[in-house]
């Protein structure tokens, strides 16, 4: 009698083709249209290499795990099912099972391909997303160094560990579904019975999922085998240090390869002796119990002893050979053992007297203008329309004009498309298609009431800012001329596509180019960027990819149409090289005379042994980033080069890799992956463009968080913690870390000045100054320098300073006044700069007012120098002039306690010496050691009664030197910063004490 369950209705079989049809419909066409639109993509910026490599690597990896793994899930399910028992015993339990039977039997071979198809289906598609491993695997490229403990070249870590790693994820994962699979079918067809007389598993039966059992113990012992090469790369139990350390090494090494062996052992015995011997399941449950056992005895319990008892009460003793591979390690992965460190004792504490007229190279170049402040100001004063748009944070490189190299604040005009008034698709996508101009401002002159000098990027002399004052508020002439200013490729493009090439220049249906003389003025692409969209099979193409059905009825388009997409650089570099972790900020450059987009490309990699392994992600965080980064998936990194300097044209989106480091052996394995010609050799980088390239800010962010631990290189500093460094939080942002800074400047032991990547240091938990850091090239090579204050130094650091400095009396009477009168004020970058053997700090204040469409003007400035000297300036050169007045005593050192000023130092030289005077120079001794003990100690109390002795004793000095007939001089007493000292806990920063 036939199963109605096996007959399907025609209606039932229409159904299931229509649903078919519509998934194909989904995801095949859909998939096709875009590999379609993507190779089109390629071929314009002649990447097709990278296409095809992937295109095909992935297929490839799909249908070989797919065939392998439905291939051996459907032999097994067909071996259980050949060798099932053709008499059943009766039971209750067969009679169960008689309706499923009936159901499957009939096609039993086609569930049997569908299982293992849709099993397989799954297996490729997990595979082909590990495309990246198997090339980096069969292209591997040795590294010429070996671990220390294995002595096994790194290259096997690097490229060949994660592949092996995948494949027994994939062995491990078909072998369990085989088994289970099996099992179900042996139950099924009563191979396998819980219920009735006689043996409960056949002979087939049992040799069939006996077998599958021993190939998983086997996989498992492959496993423990490998696992001992992962120890390399695991955390050590106690310490921030990765690798294997002495447990690792003396006794998980060792249990890794017990268990291996016992492992196989228990294979044999689970093939032979429930086979050929005992011939039931006892055996294979004993063996697999002793195996359980085994591993949670020798391979946790033992480790877990020995750290605990031999390591934990000795662990420097223990593991000081291990703390020296992970530094070794770390500093080699990720480019630290190039840094220079060198001594800076900062010991002058007096600005020197020629600083507000120096010619120094640090001075002359102290940059004023915050990029993360002024893209607005941009914005306002150069946009000239309104559908045009600055970057809001905006880049800093150099130029040489005039025969001077000095920064420049830079950032391109682009399209922002929501502030088109009439949003139509023809106005997004075929009037308006690019920006136009590259806007450029000296990052140290700041004019007309706090704007920056713009010298380049105006669309015509009408949109210059005008003069204020007699004073020129613009350059004359373009200084940074440019052959081709339109910008069709931008940072602020989006997902948004052009479509031109359309019209001549002069018809009214052209693209929109600038407004000159206030007439709009109107162009036509005509460079090589773009994909031919003339045709009916490209517009339906594109129309399908876009989903915009205007590309088949709009009539804006023509024979010599060209459609534009993937307009980011950033996109557009990861795209023809996905192996890249690429920079966060990508940066405009006038090279050669063409706006090229740079882009610093990194080679990574998760598996370098004993390296430190940090998330790429959150290590690149800053306050110059949090606001403006997407939260994204962690990323572990372990190596770190800056392999890869890419370029992309900003009018024809050319899209350029050079090899910067050319040893570096995981981009020579990617290079070879792709055929050998997909990297430039690092000849092929241009004069102009090398004299554009910067130290990458994201590398360096990594290597200062890295340096903050790793500058510390014996066992003995690594764990007692001492000496560590962190990253101060910035000043204006107490919530983020302070981001580094480009500057030209010339700092100590550099014989000449550069363009350099900077970050002040602060010892951990504490605020004062441990060291400054710089980055930049010499002769296009990397050059890294930490200047490394005296361990017991009291310099102030960047948010100790900025409390200084905003607590002067007359900083901060103004701005509370600001604050009040609707105006936000806006802290620029604090600069920590090492001049005269000493420390100048300086700190540029922007106000905004609230509620109203003004951009940030620069009004004062805030310096400061050594533990003493402040000011608050109107601008630069008049607060650095009240610094070395201060010095001499022709002004007094602005109080921060709310006095109207107080001496610098304590009196020396011709001060009057009365026995009133004496006795207030005793007070002040006295109350100055107390306010250090009320700090040391914690006492608020006592704290507090000594301020107020100080302030009292202070004021009694200068009644008495008044008396006696004498101003008091500028280096007459200490001056008092209540605000600054901090809590008594803190440090005390009262260093000087007046000598009778």
């Amino acid at each position: 009698m036939r199963n109605p369950m096996t007959r399907v209705s025609r209606r039932g079989r229409v159904t299931i083709a229509v649903l078919v049809v519509v998934f194909l419909l989904f995801t095949v066409f859909d998939r096709v249209v875009g590999a379609w639109a993507d190779y089109l993509w390629f071929s314009e910026v002649k990447y097709t290499q990278v296409f095809s490599g992937v295109l095909t690597t992935r297929l490839w990896m799909f249908l070989i795990f797919g065939v392998a793994v439905g291939l051996v899930i459907a032999g097994n399910l067909y071996l259980a099912y050949r060798t099932r028992p053709l008499l059943r015993p009766h039971s209750a339990e067969q009679h169960a099972l008689d309706r499923y039977r009936l159901f499957l039997l009939p096609h039993m071979t086609g569930w049997i391909i569908l299982v293992a198809a849709l099993i397989a289906l799954f297996s490729g598609l997990s595979a082909q997303g590990h495309w990246q491993e198997w090339m980096l695997f069969s292209n591997s490229t040795p590294f010429n160094k070996t671990d220390d403990q294995f002595h096994v070249d790194l290259s096997f870590y690097v490229f060949e560990y994660p592949f092996w790693r995948y494949l027994l994820g994939v062995a491990f994962t078909t072998v369990v579904f085989s088994l289970l699979g099996a099992l179900a079918l042996h139950y099924l067809f009563g191979g396998v019975r819980l219920q009735g007389a006689g043996e409960r598993m056949t002979a087939a039966a049992r040799a069939h999922l006996t077998g599958l059992v021993a190939a998983f113990v086997l996989l498992k012992a492959a496993a423990y085998f490998l696992d001992r090469r992962g120890l390399l790369l695991d955390k050590f139990p106690t310490q921030e240090l990765y690798g294997a350390g002495y447990t690792n090494v003396n006794a998980l090494l060792p249990a890794k390869e017990i268990l291996a062996w016992i492992s196989i052992v228990v294979a044999i015995a689970i093939l032979v002796f429930s086979n050929a011997f005992m011939r039931n399941l006892v055996w294979p449950g004993l063996a697999l119990g002793l195996l359980a056992l085994s591993a949670v005895a020798v391979g946790g319990i033992y480790p877990a002893a020995v750290q605990s008892f031999t390591v934990k009460p000795s662990q420097l003793q223990k593991e000081s050979d291990y703390f020296e591979r992970a530094i070794k390690a770390t500093r080699d992965a990720y480019g630290l053992n190039e840094v220079e460190m060198k001594d800076y004792t900062a010991d002058n504490q007096n600005p020197p007297a020629d600083l507000a007229s120096s010619k120094d190279e640090t001075v002359t170049n102290i940059r004023l203008l915050d990029p993360n402040v002024v893209g607005e100001t941009y914005t306002q004063q150069q946009q000239v329309r309104g559908f045009y748009e600055f970057n809001p944070k905006l880049d800093i490189d150099r130029y040489t004009i005039g025969g001077k190299t000095q920064d420049y604040v830079v950032g391109v005009r682009e399209i922002r498309y929501d502030q088109l008034q009439q949003n139509n698709w023809q106005n997004r996508h075929s009037v308006y298609t690019h920006g136009y101009g590259f806007v450029a401002a000296p990052a140290n002159e700041v004019v007309c009431s706090g704007q920056p000098f713009y010298v380049s990027g105006f669309l015509s002399d009408q949109d210059k800012p005008g003069d204020q004052g007699g004073q020129k508020c613009a350059s004359d002439t373009d200084l940074i001329p440019v052959k081709q200013p339109r910008i069709y490729y931008g940072e602020q493009m989006g997902d948004a596509y052009a479509v031109v090439g359309r019209a001549s220049a002069n018809d009214r249906n052209a693209e929109y180019d600038r407004q000159t003389a206030g007439e709009d003025q109107y162009s036509t692409y005509d460079g090589s960027g773009g994909v031919k969209v003339g045709s009916f099979g490209r517009r339906l193409l594109y129309a399908a990819y876009f989903r915009e059905t205007n590309f088949l009825l709009s009539g804006v388009l023509n024979d010599n149409s060209k459609v534009l997409y993937v307009r980011d650089p950033e996109s557009r570099v990861r795209k023809v090289a996905p192996f890249l972790t690429l920079d966060s900020d990508p940066y405009p450059a006038v090279v050669d005379g063409k706006i090229q987009w740079i882009i610093d490309g990194y080679t990574t990699s998760a598996t370098y042994p004993y390296a430190q392994r940090i998330n790429w992600n959150t290590a690149i965080q800053d306050s110059s980033t949090s606001g403006r980064l997407f939260p994204e998936p962690r990323q572990d990194v372990t190596y770190l080069r800056n392999s890869v300097k890419a370029t992309v044209d900003a009018y024809t989106g050319e899209v350029a890799l050079y090899a910067f480091d050319e040893s570096d052996p995981v981009l020579k394995t990617w290079n070879k992956a792709f055929g050998g010609k997909l990297v430039k050799p690092r000849s092929a980088i241009s004069a102009d463009l090398m004299n554009h390239l910067r130290y990458p800010e994201d590398q360096f962010k990594v290597q200062r968080d890295l340096l903050s631990r790793f500058h510390v290189t014996t066992p003995e500093g690594f764990f007692s913690g001492q000496d560590f460094w962190e990253v101060p939080k910035d000043p204006a942002n107490s919530t983020a870390d302070q981001p580094p800074y480009y500057i030209v400047a010339k700092l100590p032991g550099q014989g000449s000045a550069r363009f350099q990547l900077t970050a002040a240091m602060a010892p951990r938990k504490r605020g004062n100054l441990a060291a400054l850091m710089s980055a930049s090239y010499v002769d296009g090579k990397p050059k890294f320098e930490v200047l490394e204050l005296p361990a017991n130094t009291a310099i102030q650091g960047p948010n100790q300073m900025h409390s200084v400095m905003t607590g002067i009396s007359d900083a901060r009477r103004d701005l509370t006044q600001f604050t009040s009168s609707n105006s936000d004020v806006i802290y620029g970058n604090l600069l920590s700069l090492p001049v005269g053997n000493g420390m100048l700090y300086v700190e540029p204040i922007y106000l905004r007012t609230k509620n109203d469409k003004t951009f940030p003007t620069l009004q004062k400035v805030l310096v400061a120098y050594g533990p003493q000297y402040k000011a608050y300036a109107d601008n630069l050169t008049a607060g650095l002039e009240q610094l070395v007045k201060q010095v001499s005593g022709q002004v007094p050192v602005p109080s921060t306690d709310g006095s109207t000023g107080q001496p610098a130092s304590p009196p020396t030289g011709n001060q009057p010496s009365t026995p009133q005077v004496q006795e207030a120079i005793a007070a002040m001794n006295k109350a100055i050691a107390d306010l250090k003990a009320a700090q040391q100690s914690g006492d608020f109390e006592a704290y507090g009664r000594a301020l107020k002795a100080l302030q009292d004793a202070i004021a009694r000095y200068e009644a008495a030197v008044k008396a006696a007939g004498a101003a008091p001089s500028a280096s007459a007493s200490p001056s008092v910063s209540p605000s600054v000292s901090g809590s008594p806990g803190a440090s005390p920063t009262v260093s000087v004490a007046p000598s009778g």
